[in-house]
């Protein structure tokens, strides 16, 4: 959380003269402060040292457990984007405010189960329909840098909290559109989109966007996050569609009943 307040403060007054990793040298300082005060303060005799040095890696073990090839600069940018996701939904609800203590797992974690699905290829457009606070189009874009990701939402402030945490963390594969998605005449690989709206109507809103061209290993379509009983929503496009079970990819109990649920346009 002190990495999220120094960024947003270097934002708001465009101190932009300091270097990430000068900011993150100055946030890792004031935590070994801020605990070495406490520590003097009830003085306890044996203390674990290595506590106040920790790798900001543990705080997202869960993702990293999963995803053990991760590069530095991405566990760099999922720490901050879990850290930066609390701190804007105070001002702009973007995750239900009783479950932002769950972010790492119930919407990044989430929102990458999709990464276990499709590895997309290099050069894949995605866009993420009506993306809120920027889910799952942001961890996505993190996960595939060579991939780009086009986020469209009709509220224009959830938008905004997207593009500034693509900001803070250095994503440069992701736009941002506010407004309707018949608004939008690009054409994209794949839809993605995290229980926004019954499957047959997000195909049917999507398919002018869906490219004709194929690049990866499965056609192109529509891949969303679902939960519960779908059965009767996909019946019409059961002929096309095919239902993967999250927690073939992830153990925590929240996945129990998570899908995702793929069309082909």
């Amino acid at each position: 959380m002190v990495y999220a307040a120094v960024f947003l403060i270097l934002r708001n007054y465009k101190f932009k003269i300091f270097p990430p990793n000068l900011i993150l040298f100055i946030t890792f300082y004031l935590r070994f402060i801020f605990f070495y005060q406490v520590l003097c303060l009830f003085y306890f005799p044996a203390i674990d040292v290595s506590y106040f040095f920790y790798n900001f890696a543990v705080m997202i073990n869960t993702i990293i457990k999963y995803f053990p090839t991760l590069s530095e600069n991405q566990k760099r940018q999922f720490q901050l984007m879990t850290e930066l996701y609390p701190v804007w939904n105070e001002k702009i609800n973007v995750v239900s405010r009783k479950d932002i203590d769950n972010i790492e797992i119930n919407h990044v974690l989430h929102s990458l189960s999709i990464a276990k699905f499709i590895n997309f290829k290099e050069g894949s457009e995605i866009m993420d329909f009506g993306s809120g606070g920027g889910l799952p189009g942001l961890p996505l874009a993190v996960m595939f840098p060579e991939c780009r990701f086009h986020l469209i939402d009709r509220i224009g402030k959830k938008i905004k909290v997207a593009s500034e945490i693509a900001g803070a963390i250095g994503l440069k594969n992701v736009t941002f559109q506010h407004g309707d998605s018949g608004e939008c005449h690009k054409l994209f690989d794949f839809v993605v989109s995290r229980a926004v709206m019954p499957q047959p109507d997000l195909v049917r809103l999507s398919r002018k966007n869906i490219s004709p061209s194929q690049r990866n290993a499965i056609p192109n379509g529509v891949i969303a996050l679902k939960g519960g009983d779908i059965s009767a929503e996909i019946r019409p496009l059961k002929d096309r569609t095919e239902i993967v079970e999250i927690n073939k990819y992830f153990s925590e109990p929240f996945f129990d009943t998570k899908k995702i649920v793929y069309t082909t346009v």
